[in-house]
């Protein structure tokens, strides 16, 4: 009992260290050296920076570029502002301002460049996560760096760049225009998308990753948090970053540096001074201290590969790296060590063939039972908690104790799955199902997924604790336990990552992981007497989890709920309508809306651009409002053979923030240039905008108050309609409109257009 229960105990330190290393533990003070990084110098300049929200073109915007480069210069570097227009693979496009200097080294090879962006995301967050904190950690880490007064072998570029919420556009601008682009070598960049957690190092490269996670090892950073895994499914998803423009348009690699917890502030007028984890600040300090040093002295020449490796990061090991070249050795030598253990398991009589086959009952049903569980358990949530969807990344405020909950609530399906039909079984019969199955879950990743193909290291220490259950009748569970922390080092923080990352919608990933951990751990929790009651105890910490759950369901001032509100007004019909995007109304919204909102069908026809493609879902007619209308001119018609050239200028007389131009999905464009900027043309059809989504053609964000100048050539036969939307952030402050402020319990719904007066423009060219 006693040793049993010491094995316990060190899967639950194992479990604690696991997530606990991820981490610093401590703050660095703001009298620490002058050579070292400090999180309270940090956070004085990051106070200033996220004072107010500085998305492109607004006056805090130009105030917190004012504020860096002021900054910069303090530290004695000559700074430069690039400015030019940019069009985002999105259709965004914007005139972005990037801040930029350079630390000259003493050779003339590659440089280094240390990347984060200084916008941000319109129009109510206050940027201080994304990515305010990304450009203290490269201010205050440049500061300590030039404290040890020595010049480094590689030039250091420093940019802080503009327009990256809009869609990378200052990036793009200087990887495409700026003449250092081409001097890079390597970039390092600071991001956010959440306010808390540990920053998840995740490689950009078009090559190999060999050199690169070779010198991540030599830099030797304190706390890495990193995986293969987490870039295989990074490189899957929409969630470019600034580098992604260094790493298509000139084969630049890079690291990113981005922490995702918390990830309900992500965007949001929660992104505050006050919610950045302190922990997480210190965590990016200690990542580009080691690696500036490390970096800006290396052979930035050498950074290329065509060779993979596969990465993970363990307590007190830090980065583990091998080659993808062995995935199959390490795999087929496991697969033949199974076999060669159930031979020997046979012989020595210490497998038995019936119990060996039943104890793919439980740990099937485990997994089965418990994906499918967590899954509909959590469509039904939803449905229990409507006000869920207004969260549109997908992560609710109590969502960290969903994920405690469904962990538990899984680990008792496992318990209860044991108790029920191999509960007088000997451990060692048990560990044969689970050890298959990560056999098998190796096979695919190595076909599928290398950068998973970690997973083979638990499979090993697994297959070292079924060799001592069959050697020995009574083997030490204590040494089966220490057998089994690899195991959890790797595999636990996964179970929570996943979700936070991805969004709640895949917790049931999570149940997954945890059974499969379970499985390799059955070689002490076999030994387990009373499953059911183990069964129970989880049942009712995943209640506890749940109900607590339930009781944060509301949305309060610590917790907002988001809502939406526009005024749109048709100029060329004089009709007005409100529009929301919100699913479920509130009492902010319906005094607009009503409780019985018309659907938003003929607005939805042309969707706005938005992060999530989110669409207006309910309108209500509103009194038409004297509000003015841009100043459009045709300053330019003419055909020639069979094609129809066009001029049109927009002008605001509101101070317009963002336009956003929509045109049928038939309509044919054979070219399109906007404030100068052209259009990509499609390869197939040597026609401009014809892959578009719902209509729309771009988005303008406005910046300088410079007007809309578009150019473009049509069919000369073709009628053409054009809808132009001309957006300004105002709605709240219009006195004509007379809005009420927001509850202390609501915020501005992110992610789309929101608290905006537009005005719609039809143009008809026949």
């Amino acid at each position: 009992m006693f040793k049993r229960s010491i094995a316990i105990l060190i899967i639950c330190f194992a479990v604690y260290w696991s997530f606990d290393a991820l981490l610093p533990s401590k703050i660095s003070t703001i009298d620490a050296p002058e050579t070292s990084f400090s999180s309270q110098r940090a956070l004085i300049q990051l106070k200033e920076i996220a004072e107010k929200p500085h998305f492109l073109g607004n006056q805090a915007h130009q105030q917190v570029r004012e504020y860096i480069v002021q900054e910069l210069e303090k530290l004695g570097l000559e700074t430069q502002i690039q400015v030019d227009y940019s069009l985002s693979k999105w259709g965004n496009l914007s005139k972005p301002k990037n801040i930029i200097a350079r630390i000259k080294g003493n050779d003339t090879s590659k440089a280094l460049l240390l990347l984060s962006h200084y916008d941000s995301n319109p129009h109510s967050s206050f940027g201080a996560s994304d990515a305010g904190s990304g450009v203290v950690t490269i201010l205050e880490g440049i500061r300590a760096f030039l404290a040890e007064n020595k010049t480094p072998k590689n030039d250091i570029i420093i940019l802080i760049s503009d327009g990256e919420e809009l869609g990378l556009n200052g990036a793009d601008i200087f990887v495409n225009k700026h003449p250092w682009a081409k001097e890079v070598g390597l970039v390092l960049n600071f991001e956010a998308r959440g306010s808390g957690g540990p920053s998840y190092m995740l490689i950009e490269t078009n090559q190999g990753n060999a050199n690169l996670m070779k010198e991540f090892v030599k830099a030797n950073p304190e706390f890495p948090v990193a995986n293969s895994l987490a870039y295989s499914i990074y490189k899957m998803l929409p969630n470019d970053t600034d580098l992604t423009r260094f790493r298509t348009d000139k084969d630049i690699d890079g690291f990113n540096f981005a922490f995702i917890d918390d990830h309900f502030d992500y965007h949001t007028a929660l992104d505050t001074y006050a919610r950045l984890d302190r922990n997480t600040l210190e965590h990016q300090g200690s990542y580009i201290m080691p690696l500036l040093h490390h970096f800006s002295n290396a052979n930035l020449n050498n950074i290329k590969s065509t060779e993979d490796y596969i990465y993970f990061t363990v307590p007190a090991f830090k980065t583990i790296i091998y080659p993808f070249t062995w995935i199959w050795p390490m795999l087929i030598l496991a697969i033949l060590s199974f076999i060669g253990l159930l031979i020997y398991g046979f012989k020595k009589k210490s497998l038995n063939a019936t119990a060996t086959l039943k104890g793919f009952i439980p740990f099937f049903t485990s997994l089965v039972v418990s994906a499918l569980f967590t899954y509909f358990a959590w469509q039904g949530i939803k449905l229990l908690y409507p006000q869920y969807q207004e969260m549109l990344h997908g992560f609710t405020y109590n969502g960290h104790a969903y994920i405690a909950a469904f962990t538990c609530l899984a680990l008792a399906i496992c318990f209860y799955s044991y108790h029920i039909f191999n509960n007088d079984e000997k451990p060692v019969n048990l560990l044969i199902a689970p050890l298959f199955f990560w056999l098998l879950i190796c096979v695919l990743v190595a076909l599928e997924l290398q950068g998973a193909s970690f997973f083979i290291i638990p499979v090993y220490f697994g297959l070292i604790s079924l060799f001592l259950m069959i050697r020995q009748q009574k083997p030490s569970v204590i040494l089966l336990a220490l057998l089994g922390i690899p195991l959890v080092f790797i595999l636990a923080p996964l179970v929570k990552m996943f979700p936070v990352g991805l969004g709640l919608k895949i917790v049931f990933v999570s149940a997954i992981f945890v059974v499969l951990i379970f499985g390799l751990l059955i070689s002490v929790f076999g030994f387990l007497k009373h499953k059911k009651r183990w069964a129970y105890c989880f049942v009712f910490l995943g209640t506890i989890f749940l109900i607590k759950a339930h009781f944060n369901s509301k949305f309060t001032a610590e917790t907002p709920k988001p809502n939406s509100l526009l005024y749109v007004l048709d100029a060329n019909e004089n009709t007005a309508v409100w529009a929301t995007y919100d699913d479920v109304l509130d009492a902010w919204t319906e005094s607009f809306l009503t409780d019985n909102p018309d659907q938003a069908t003929e607005l939805s026809k042309n969707t706005i651009a938005s992060k999530y493609k989110s669409s207006f879902t309910f309108t209500k007619k509103a009194a038409v409002k004297d509000i003015a209308k841009p100043k459009i001119e045709i300053t330019h018609d003419t055909i020639i053979g069979n094609q129809r050239q066009l001029a049109i200028c927009v002008t605001s007389l509101r101070n317009a923030v963002r336009y956003e131009v929509f045109s049928d999905s038939t309509t044919v464009f054979n070219s399109f240039v906007i404030n100068g900027i052209s259009a990509i043309p499609e390869e197939a059809s040597e026609t401009v905008f014809k892959e578009r989504l719902n209509n729309r053609l771009f988005s303008y964000y406005v910046s300088d108050k410079e007007p809309l100048d578009m150019i473009f050539t049509i069919p000369a036969k073709q009628k053409t309609q054009l809808q132009i939307y001309e957006a300004t952030y105002d709605l709240l402050n219009n006195k004509a409109l007379n809005i009420p402020q927001r509850e202390a319990s609501m915020m501005p719904k992110p992610f789309v257009l929101n608290d905006a007066i537009v005005t719609k423009n039809t143009i008809i060219i026949e």
